[in-house]
């Protein structure tokens, strides 16, 4: 049987590796399509699977403490602005670039938990989280002609996900995770719905609607491993593996959409990651110390 931190590892590189494999397939559809018509028609598939998901296993439950409904309302928000600022961001952005600026993810989390839970986290992961924003403007490159508005949406992002991410840590351990998935899923499915009526909608062929079909069965994956994650294991063993996602990215940039980063930013990805992976040790040193 797996251990708590090997299963919470396994499930951070599925849910990367399933987040990133739906970014492509929506990227590739975002030539043709709207964003928001994209968004309404993944999120309809999604959350009709999501919900077949919850009913066969008995994870709808919605009796749930007010904290919680509480904390699920405001993951659910977070969630939404996740969608549009980073989908928006990859409308424009090679995916590798707008994965690499996710990377700084771990580092807004841990800054986040010391800034609103009064977590300690010393000197030095406080130094590594400043090296690694510094790497972060390396790939965003702001003054140069590769910056532009859309590099702020990828921060945007940014601090979405990292709301939602600690908005989900403080959720009680009787919160089911698909419970948590089918409401994320349904709030994004009925803004984008919204929105989506803002303009008229673009007639689709087969190849689109299989494209949007896979990245819908993909998100599922993304969304519940996301949730799921945050509750199995020692955040610190398990966070570092969040860095697979640029693996996936340079690969499927490359493949699909004939993208390789420039230097500078390789060399962004690089700081951070490392910052990343630093500050996870000295996490690891701290806690053993104690």
């Amino acid at each position: 049987m797996l251990s708590p931190n090997a299963r919470g590892a396994m499930l951070m590189m599925a849910s990367m590796a399933a987040f990133t494999i739906n970014d492509a397939f929506v990227k590739r559809t975002l030539d043709t399509l709207p964003l928001f018509q994209v968004i309404s028609i993944r999120g309809a598939m999604a959350t009709t699977l999501i919900f077949l998901m919850a009913w066969r296993v008995g994870a709808l439950d919605f009796r749930l403490p007010r904290r919680d409904w509480t904390l699920i309302v405001l993951r659910s928000t977070c969630e939404i602005g996740a969608t549009y600022f980073f989908l928006t961001a990859l409308s424009y952005m090679p995916l590798a670039n707008v994965s690499a600026v996710l990377q700084v993810l771990p580092l807004t989390v841990t800054l986040g938990a010391a800034l609103f839970f009064g977590e300690q986290i010393g000197w030095r992961r406080t130094l590594a989280i400043g090296v690694g924003f510094c790497g972060v403007m390396l790939i965003l490159q702001p003054g140069t002609d590769a910056f532009n508005i859309y590099a702020l949406y990828a921060l945007a992002a940014v601090l979405c996900v990292t709301l939602r991410d600690l908005t989900t840590r403080r959720m009680s351990g009787q919160v089911p995770s698909l419970t948590v998935t089918l409401i994320a899923s349904t709030t994004v499915f009925v803004s984008a719905t919204a929105a989506s009526f803002t303009a008229p909608w673009v007639a689709m062929d087969l190849w689109q609607l299989a494209l949007i079909a896979g990245a819908a069965c993909f998100i599922i994956g993304g969304y519940h491993f996301s949730v799921a994650v945050m509750r199995v294991g020692e955040v610190s063993f398990v966070a570092p593996f969040r860095y697979t996602s640029l693996l996936w990215a340079l690969l499927l940039g490359w493949a699909i959409f004939g993208d390789w980063p420039g230097p500078l930013t390789m060399l962004g990805a690089a700081v951070v990651v490392t910052s990343g992976m630093f500050m996870f040790y000295r996490e690891r040193v701290v806690s053993e110390s104690e």
